[in-house]
């Protein structure tokens, strides 16, 4: 009975051990999750997959964070390449490339914000150094970014960490250079509206100029030929005078006389004081209009 007992109770032992065993044994890692296998304090082995793993019995498992992890950096005064002060508000984001080199260098992400901090600052600092702020707010600002990210990513690949993005949340001038940099930039624009509006003055002088030249030149000419065209139709009407005349004098004579009269009396209350026998009435008496 005695014998049974024992046997009963050392099974049961034994039992409680493979459990313990395996329960100590067995452990999973999420998807989210790296996890390294320490014996005594030594890392052993890197496990990335998730899912139910094994281990020896005295061998511990710390996780580390597989997922893209967000680092905020505190507001920095730069420089940039005209030595103007900016404010640089920024974030990144990194995740762990290789967690045994993350342990032995940072060994939690604590450690890792203290230790990346300074050295996406620094990043900054030397590439922002050889730009100037409108070509960080221009359209290059992806190209100084991606600049800083490499930068950054090959002090921070040492430690086992590689940075994913970066990105500026702010970029402007201290309060105290925003003004005198604002009043030197009107100053700037005030210079070249003056300048613009005395070589629109210039110009507008100069077509005036030219256009009132023109004008005179234009009238000049104008006055010529009509003076051309007035003398060559007085020297017409002369010669076409001239060739009726000769062809009929009498008749000539005769209308030019009733133009006269026309001229002389088609006002209303015209009087005319002339002797009878005047050469002016020489048709009244005779259409042959014979001189007495």
């Amino acid at each position: 009975m005695n014998r049974k007992l024992l046997f009963g109770v050392s099974g049961l032992v034994l039992i409680a051990i493979t459990v313990l065993l395996l329960i100590t044994s067995a452990y999973s890692v999420h998807q989210t999750k790296t996890a390294i296998v320490f014996q005594f304090g030594n890392p052993r082995a890197v496990i990335t997959d998730p899912g139910l793993h094994w281990k020896l019995p005295w061998r511990s498992v710390s996780y580390f964070e597989a997922r893209v992890l967000t680092l905020d950096t505190a507001e920095e005064e730069i420089l940039d390449k005209n030595s103007n002060r900016l404010v640089v508000d920024l974030f990144s984001r990194y995740r762990i490339s290789d967690p045994l080199k993350f342990f032995q260098t940072l060994q939690n992400q604590r450690a890792a914000a203290n230790k990346l901090s300074p050295i996406i600052i620094d990043s900054m600092r030397g590439v922002f150094a050889e730009y100037s702020l409108e070509a960080v707010l221009s359209e290059q600002r992806a190209q100084i970014m991606k600049r800083i990210l490499d930068t950054a990513n090959a002090q921070a690949q040492p430690l086992g960490v590689s940075f994913v993005d970066l990105r500026v949340r702010r970029a402007d001038l201290p309060e105290a250079n925003a003004q005198a940099i604002y009043e030197s930039m009107n100053a700037e624009r005030t210079r070249d509206a003056n300048q613009l509006r005395a070589e629109g003055e210039e110009a507008k002088r100069a077509i005036v100029a030219g256009a009132q030249r023109e004008v005179v030149e234009i009238l000049a000419n104008a006055r010529q030929r009509a003076q051309e065209f007035r003398g060559q139709g007085d020297a017409d009407a002369i010669r076409i005078y001239a060739e009726a005349f000769g062809q009929d004098p009498e008749f000539y004579s005769f209308y030019r006389s009733m133009e006269a009269y026309r001229n002389a009396l088609g006002g209303e209350g015209t009087t005319f004081v002339l002797s009878p026998d005047s050469d002016f009435f020489r048709f009244f008496g005779d259409m042959t209009g014979p001189v007495k």
